[in-house]
């Protein structure tokens, strides 16, 4: 077993015991069982698929804290606002989001199989963590989903132009079956990168690339500590203006309107906002996520859809690559190997991380995750790069 700290190093602990751990310590903050498993699976499939900024490195950063502080309420009812049938408004009142996405995910695609297409918007959620977890339930059962989420009132990244901060990252996630191979998911900041891969390699004492933050002057920054010390701020997907900074804005602004303005939950761009240094500022309180999900097979035939599905993926991993040793492939391919290879081989996680754990346990009389006896050969440090984008 892996006993260093340093976060190039990494242990294996199983996915049935990492699931089951998570579930406890929700569990242990106060969600009923179910919301508790539900909410595992979403946050353990950020290191199940390599995603790991998004994964249980937020567990004592970002989730438990929402509980310690009073921010989300474990055993909340969400409240249905308005039930139009085919799209429905809902009050998550400060429910946790790792479950209540799925479950808006899930409501969609009950009414997308009676009406063909499902809406439903949230107000007054939290964190839903990878918004691709989510999505991807509902391509499992056949059909499409678009979800986006805002980040409520927290402002990470300035307008171009501007001086003050006024939108979140902003992330969206697409997701779809492609055949009998892994569906498509797409998840996604609207942001070059979100803030988690920033805020790890910080912690993790490593310079970003270029193109990820930029100074007042627009210079690069490769210092990540320079985003929450004040002096580094964070550039919209397509860098600047001249390269298709106006791209990654607008679909910003896309999933505000979308997720936040038509539910009615926090929004960023306010005017007391202006006078922020444009820097990270306010806090995730009352996000918003909106979800749609259309049923391919209450459209047209199930069959047809099937077919010209399984042919459009099939032109795409067929197709000749520039480098054989590099096939073509499609956002959600890479993360589905990792999940496949990380369900037999064992979830890997850094030993900072899994030392973190083993603590949380500790200090709520929880069973500890254990390590794997050890790592399969060739087993290195987690990914933390998707090559979807995310």
């Amino acid at each position: 077993m892996t006993t260093s700290t340093s976060a190039t190093t990494s242990v294996r602990v199983g996915l049935t015991e990492l699931v089951e751990f998570t579930t406890a310590v929700f569990r242990h903050h106060g969600l009923p069982p179910g919301r508790a498993l539900t909410a595992a699976h979403a946050l353990v499939h950020g290191d199940l698929t390599g995603i790991t900024s998004h994964g249980l490195t937020n567990l004592t950063r970002l989730y438990l804290k929402l509980f310690e502080d009073g921010r989300c309420d474990p055993a909340a009812e969400p409240r249905v606002l308005a039930d139009r049938g085919a799209a429905v408004l809902l009050d998550a009142r400060r429910a946790l989001g790792l479950w209540s996405a799925s479950e808006a995910v899930d409501l969609a695609a009950e009414r997308a199989l009676q009406y063909g297409v499902g809406l439903v918007s949230v107000r007054d959620a939290t964190h839903l963590g990878c918004a691709g977890a989510h999505a991807k339930r509902a391509a499992d059962r056949g059909m499409i989903c678009l979800l986006v989420s805002n980040c409520g009132q927290q402002r990470i990244i300035r307008p171009p132009g501007g001086q003050a901060a006024l939108l979140g990252t902003n992330p969206l996630a697409f997701a779809a079956p492609a055949g009998p191979r892994p569906p498509l998911v797409l998840d996604m900041s609207t942001t070059v990168v979100p803030t988690g891969r920033v805020r790890g390699a910080a912690r993790a004492g490593q310079p970003i690339p270029e193109g990820w933050l930029e100074d007042r002057d627009g210079r690069p920054v490769t210092d990540p500590q320079a985003l929450d010390r004040g002096d580094g701020y964070l550039k919209w997907l397509g860098g600047d203006p001249a390269t298709g900074a106006f791209k990654g804005y607008g679909l910003g602004l896309l999933v505000e309107v979308l997720g936040a303005l038509l539910p009615g939950a926090g929004l960023g761009p306010a005017p007391e906002a202006w006078s922020g240094s444009g820097s990270p500022s306010g806090q995730d309180d009352n996000i918003g996520f909106t979800v749609l999900v259309v049923a391919p097979a209450e459209l047209r035939s199930r069959e047809d859809f099937e077919s010209q599905t399984a042919g459009m993926f099939d032109a795409l991993v067929g197709s000749p690559a520039v480098d054989e040793a590099r096939p073509v492939r499609y956002p959600g391919w890479f993360e589905a190997e990792r999940a496949t290879e990380h369900g037999k081989s064992g979830v890997p996680l850094s030993a900072p991380l899994f030392a973190e754990l083993v603590t949380v346990a500790k200090d709520r009389s929880l069973r500890a995750p254990t390590a794997l006896p050890e790592s399969p050969p060739g087993a290195g440090s987690p990914s933390t790069v998707s090559p979807s984008g995310a």
